[in-house]
């Protein structure tokens, strides 16, 4: 069921598919960067360029996992298992490094892993929302 309420030439659910869209675009991109530092990049996981060691458990294989769905659903394809993959990635991260520091995100400095678990879970919820290449598919 689609809304029916015009705005201009846009209804309610075209703007809130864009809104998504644009949405998962940034924030896929924004952790494709976060898992590009495991590589080195963006001044690595100690901030002078260092990496996770080759092949390392669960370093090394959470940045190939982090980066290949990032730019998964930066693109909108297999968006929704990227995302659901992103989010259990995300959320063993914070109970296997984070938690055990302490209670609270703030405590554990887990509030990034915290958030993008559960921002990648409302994305294999509601969808890629627009420009995404499984639209594509679909037609």
């Amino acid at each position: 069921m689609t809304a029916t309420i015009a705005r201009g030439t846009q209804t309610k659910t075209d703007v809130t598919g864009i809104v998504v869209g644009v949405s998962r675009i940034v924030i896929s991109f924004l952790f494709g960067c976060h898992g590009l530092q495991g590589f080195g990049f963006f001044g690595g996981i100690d901030g002078q360029g260092g990496g996770v060691p080759f092949g390392s458990f669960p370093g090394w294989w959470g940045s190939v996992l982090e980066l290949a769905g990032a730019l998964l659903l930066l693109v909108g394809l297999a968006g929704r298992a990227a995302a659901i993959l992103l989010s259990g990635v995300m959320a063993y991260a914070y109970f296997t490094v984070h938690a055990p520091m302490g209670l609270l995100p703030l405590q554990n400095m887990g509030e990034p892993a915290a958030v993008y678990s559960w921002v990648f879970l409302l994305f294999a919820a509601i969808g890629p929302g627009r420009f995404a290449l499984d639209n594509l598919r679909k037609r």
